[in-house]
């Protein structure tokens, strides 16, 4: 199928998914902040091309929620439907002279991977941005390839929700009316933190303001971490009765460990053992990449949290006899008192060497962590004692 910006199908197609001037779906600005974060990016976006706009359905590090399409990298992905990776946007016979090169955000870099539906239309790209020139090897285009397929899948995942709720599914309904209130949620506190953060970026490159880059630094990274937090606790104060969303597509489980691990870099770039990763063969789970990344993140920021920095923690992945996925995440830390293990998933809990050492966080880690490999059809244990802890996630593998 060879499409342009202008097909007729394709355009129609585009619409059916219905989240054009709409609040962003919490799922795909969850798969943007997990592919800035991946490939190191200031700048990620879920972009659909309409007529004579590219729409942001998900996007980090952009200000617009829609850009006109003279302006548009995806776009001239549609006729070719391959990846469009560049290099620096600036050395580029037709980029160079595109405005959002010359002016702000200044564009470099850029990768993305076109979103191609189940019905074989094209609907936009999945796309990283740096504002710094780079190169990405082939196996970052596998890995965008593959985010780009969780783009399609959820669009589709969206649709269908929307539809059975038109249709008086209560089911589709509820966990409609939550992703509409969660994106709202997002969108009222993300929209002014967003700006706050883009003007004091701009203030950080003024040279006259040198001197007070110390100061501005801070308040940049506390609006990140309040809007990690408020996400943090809306997906584990959800209604036990609401529906998480169902796994939507395949992944290959170390994929999934490498973005847990890479969000984790804070805390692992300090330690002087660094984490051990026994990455066994590709095992193809059926996931949504970022919820299921977010789940090992939760389990690996404890073992990291709770071990003292000379000491190693051990992250493996593998296929047990029952020829099912498994990663295990073993730590050599404090461990967990007997008398507290039936508790560390119940909400808000702290044991009480979080609240001696004053370990960061609001108990809901563990909590998420298992809702979200439940939704995935798995279980997850943790065991510990005085040497240590190790928390174990089993999901089912997709043949």
């Amino acid at each position: 199928m060879n499409e342009t910006v202008d097909d007729e199908d394709r355009l129609a197609a585009l619409h059916s998914y219905e989240v054009l001037d709409r609040p962003r779906p919490p799922v795909l600005d969850d798969l943007t902040r997990l592919a800035a974060t991946m490939f190191d990016t200031p700048m990620a976006a879920v972009s659909l091309i309409d007529r004579d706009r590219q729409w942001f359905a998900g996007r980090v590090g952009l200000a617009d929620a829609e850009t006109p399409l003279d302006v548009s990298f995806c776009a001239q992905m549609l006729p070719t439907r391959r990846p469009l990776i560049v290099p620096d946007a600036s050395r580029h016979p037709l980029f160079s002279t595109y405005r959002n090169v010359i002016e702000a955000p200044n564009i470099r870099f850029y990768a993305g991977a076109p979103i191609i539906d189940e019905d074989g239309h094209a609907l936009g790209a999945m796309c990283v941005i740096d504002s710094e020139a780079r190169q990405i090897s082939d196996r970052q285009i596998d890995t965008l390839t593959t985010f780009a397929g969780q783009a399609a899948t959820h669009l589709s995942s969206i649709r269908g929700r929307m539809r059975l709720a038109g249709l008086g599914d209560d089911l589709a309904r509820a966990a409609q009316r939550e992703e509409d209130l969660v994106a709202t949620i997002t969108h009222e506190l993300r929209t002014p933190v967003a700006s706050i953060q883009g003007y004091l970026e701009m203030l950080g490159e003024q040279e006259e303001l040198a001197p007070y880059r110390r100061m501005i630094e801070p308040i940049h990274r506390n609006g990140q971490r309040l809007v990690a937090m408020v996400d943090h606790i809306l997906a584990g104060t959800r209604p036990h009765d609401a529906p998480l969303p169902a796994p939507v597509g395949p992944v290959d489980l170390n994929t999934v460990v490498t973005a847990a691990l890479t969000a984790c870099r804070p805390l692992t770039v300090l330690r002087a053992e660094p984490v051990t990763v026994h990455a066994g063969l590709p095992i193809t789970v059926r996931a949504d990449l970022a919820r299921l990344a977010h789940a090992i993140e939760q389990l690996l920021r404890n073992a990291l949290l709770f071990t003292p920095l000379d000491r190693p923690v051990t992250i493996t992945t593998t296929a047990d006899e029952e020829h099912r996925a498994v990663v295990e995440i073993a730590d050599t830390g404090v461990g967990i008192p007997e008398d507290e293990v039936t508790h560390v998933f119940d909400r808000f809990y702290r044991g009480r060497f979080a609240r001696d050492q004053a370990v960061p966080g609001v108990g809901l880690g563990l909590t998420i962590a298992r809702a979200i490999t439940e939704a995935h059809h798995g279980t997850l244990e943790l065991t510990g004692g005085a040497g240590g802890a190790v928390a174990r996630m089993t999901l089912p593998v997709l043949d």
